[in-house]
């Protein structure tokens, strides 16, 4: 049971999970999976089972439960300072924002993965998300920084335009009751080209989409910066794509129980 004091810290490190465990199972583009593999059912909770090519609302909502088990069991075992872990906290203690620096200091990444319970790799090695156990760093530490970056991150300056059209969930997933992350829809680092061009006008380069952090991930993996500049550069562009909107179909039936 997460403590009260601790459920946001707890949803901004299940969001990091989701994410890396939804890009590891879920239907690729083109139809294929990636199965499971048959575990000890009897030492290990049994929350998603192999799927198959007619079960993907089945596989879905599994797959929430066994992120939702597998994150719990997973910050439970963190050290309470990390669990605790703020843009406040490391304004308030200057060493925090030391020890917990990204890249992970790979001494501290060791002693964080140790103190895990061994079922968390069982769980881990029965859906294929890692070889042995002794992968269960690789898996961790994108988590470990990604959760991090989220929770020590200064509060966003919205202006009164993106407050204002800022919907109540993912404008690819429709999901609600997630963080939300702004996705510029003229990516950043495309902006000076995209004016010398003529692709776009100055003022049209701050649009944003908001999206969790599960269909960003996914949307800047099928798409480069200059494909989203010049063909996806709005909501309804991007929907017109058949695999995002495989995608949106998919991860939206992975759904939070209430707390």
């Amino acid at each position: 049971m997460i403590p009260d004091d601790e459920i946001a810290s707890f949803e901004a490190f299940r969001d990091s999970v989701s994410t890396t465990v939804i890009a590891r199972l879920a239907p690729s583009p083109n139809g294929s999976r990636k199965r499971a593999v048959k575990g000890r059912k009897n030492e290990i909770k049994p929350v998603v089972k192999a799927q198959t090519n007619d079960d993907d609302g089945d596989d879905a909502g599994e797959l929430s439960d066994f992120v939702e088990f597998l994150a719990e069991e997973m910050f439970a075992s963190l050290p309470s300072d990390l669990r605790s872990l703020s843009y406040a906290a490391i304004q308030d203690d200057p060493s925090l924002k030391t020890k917990y620096d990204i890249p992970l200091d790979p001494s501290l990444l060791t002693t964080i993965v140790d103190h895990l319970p061994p079922t968390t790799s069982d769980s881990l090695q029965t859906y294929a998300l890692i070889p042995s156990p002794t992968d269960l760093d690789r898996f961790l530490q994108p988590i470990l920084e990604s959760y991090i970056a989220t929770t020590t991150s200064p509060p966003p300056e919205y202006t009164p335009a993106l407050t204002a059209t800022r919907p109540a969930g993912c404008e690819i997933c429709a999901r609600e009751h997630l963080p939300l992350t702004y996705h510029h829809l003229i990516p950043r680092q495309m902006h000076a080209k995209a004016v010398k061009r003529g692709w776009h006008r100055e003022w049209e380069l701050q649009r944003v989409a908001w999206l969790c952090r599960a269909c960003h991930s996914y949307l800047h993996r099928v798409a480069t910066n200059e494909e989203l500049a010049r063909k996806l550069y709005s909501v309804e562009l991007v929907m017109e794509r058949k695999d995002v909107v495989k995608w949106a179909n998919w991860v939206g039936r992975v759904r939070w129980k209430a707390r």
